[in-house]
């Protein structure tokens, strides 16, 4: 039986009124189960995969979500004392690549322009202070130099690409190009172009996930980013979306999936409150982290070749502290640096209380990754803050640095729902992996995200597109004979034998 979750449907009370007239049925490919596409997720890649079926005339379908609104990652929070309260992002903020001119916008634009949700230009490189723990300190021709570097490495990879040459971690190549940081200030720049460590970068995946969306002779849609400031959230491009098709019997909220069985036959679904959802396909929207964890279990269980896929990848965890204070001492550029001999300690500071944000609001927020996302989850608010705290003191040793009024961060680690922010490349998951990963098993169990993408990785137009492609895959197998699935590889091998026939007794 399913069971259908509608008060808080698409977090706007405006949800019933706003949606379509129901399907007809000659349209609507109706199945004896509970529905003929079970979608499991309704975060970007959910909804536009539902949107594509609806747009193909199969309305048979059912997003599955865990949550109380539709979004996924796309989570924002009301911070601040009252009468000075402003709603932030602690997921997805960005719209990374743009439109230039006349060409290709960037799908989460498009919507963006839509629904009316405002998005305001972020100078990443060009408004920004510089800072180690002594104070002010201008080094912004290390990170001019660190801009080039990484635009040299990306060229490298491409030349890599072209003489099949295998790939390296992004640490690799910043060795062999002589850009290794040789002091602070060259690491902090080295983290704020790749956010991340570079040894668990890939090289050449690094330089097309960054060249498809930035680099328009690649195909990429601009080389801006803008910032979300919108009030309602940056998640209203798809609940907006979604009300534009989604009747209320096509969405389950509070529907947390604990186990997922499939056979030639269909696929059942069972919830957290063991109310079993039956289908003839099921879409896993899930992050990658949900997979790697093992939080849903697969009867059977998954094969090897799409379990290696999954475990080769990395989920990755970007954290961003939000502090309020009653007035503004910082930093007048959109963007600061922090350089401090330990790298990765809060190295990326970013002011809301700027003139294109929201001024007055007494907002800056500060940045930190990887390992140390999951070191500071492990810890108390307060010792967080006291440590944030130590920061921004040393950045500024002749001002009264007083405590904040409001501190707030999300430990998307820890959130069963989500275990990490976005996927990640590392040097040793190849192509085929990358294949695998988004390959469907026995045409019923599809999968779509993000993480899925081969371009897209770790954007949200890669959530996007994956959506978009599995909604026609999976409508060719509801309509007919030309259901093919996504194949995958039994065995993704090394470029070159081995040198030894065996290495185990």
């Amino acid at each position: 039986m399913r069971q259908v979750h509608l008060a808080v449907l698409l977090g706007f009370a405006a949800f019933a009124t706003a949606l379509p007239s129901p399907p007809t049925a000659q349209n609507n490919h109706r199945s004896t189960k509970d529905a003929k596409v079970l979608i499991l997720g309704g975060g970007v890649a959910g909804v536009i995969a539902a949107r594509t079926l609806h747009r193909k005339g199969i309305d048979d379908f059912l997003i599955v979500e865990a949550r109380d609104e539709l979004g996924g990652r796309m989570q924002n929070y009301t911070i601040g004392v009252p009468g000075k309260q402003h709603t932030v992002e602690v997921g997805p903020n960005w719209i990374q690549g743009t439109q230039t001119g006349n060409g290709t916008a960037n799908p989460i634009l498009t919507l963006a322009r839509k629904h009316h949700v405002k998005n305001q230009y972020n100078d990443l490189d060009g408004s920004i202070t510089t800072y180690d723990y002594n104070g002010l300190k201008d080094y912004r021709d290390i990170l001019n130099r660190s801009i080039d570097q990484f635009t040299q490495i990306g060229a490298i990879a491409g030349e890599r690409v072209k003489t099949q040459q295998v790939d390296l971690s992004l640490q690799s190549a910043y060795g062999m190009t002589g850009a290794t940081p040789k002091n602070m200030y060259e690491a902090a720049c080295q983290y704020y172009e790749v956010d991340w460590s570079p040894d668990q970068n890939s090289w050449i995946a690094s330089a097309w996930n960054n060249n498809f969306t930035f680099d328009t002779d690649m195909g990429g849609f601009s080389d801006e980013n803008n910032l979300c400031i919108d009030q309602r959230g940056f998640k209203t491009i798809i609940q907006a979306e979604a009300a534009e098709f989604l009747q209320p019997e096509q969405v389950s909220l509070n529907s947390v999936v604990t186990t997922i069985a499939y056979s030639e036959d269909g696929v059942a679904v069972t919830l957290a409150d063991n109310t079993t959802l039956t289908g003839d396909y099921v879409l896993c929207t899930f992050s990658l982290g949900v997979l790697q964890y093992g939080d849903v279990a697969f009867k059977p269980a998954l094969p090897s070749w799409k379990m290696e896929a999954i475990q080769s990848m990395v989920m990755a965890t970007y954290t961003k502290i939000f502090l309020q204070f009653e007035n503004k001492f910082w930093f007048d550029t959109e963007m600061a640096i922090y350089a401090d001999k330990e790298r990765g300690r809060y190295p990326i500071w970013q002011n809301l209380d700027h003139v294109n944000f929201f001024p007055g609001s007494g907002l800056v927020f500060v940045t930190v990754t990887g390992d140390f996302s999951l070191r500071i989850e492990g810890m108390e608010d307060s010792d967080v803050q006291e440590e944030v705290m130590e920061v921004l003191r040393a950045m500024y040793p002749n001002t009264t640095v007083p405590d904040p009024v409001a501190f707030h961060f999300k430990r998307w680690h820890a959130d069963p729902l989500f275990r990490g922010s976005y996927s990640n490349w590392p040097p040793s998951f190849l192509p085929g992996h990358s294949e695998n990963l988004r390959a469907s098993v026995d045409k019923r169990l599809w999968f779509a995200g993000e993480a899925t993408s081969l371009k897209y990785f770790g954007f949200l137009h890669g959530a996007y597109f994956e959506g978009l492609n599995a909604g026609e895959e999976i409508a060719k197998c509801v309509e007919g004979p030309g259901c093919v699935g996504r194949q995958h590889l039994n065995s993704v091998l090394d470029a070159s034998p081995y040198p030894f026939v065996s290495i185990t007794p």
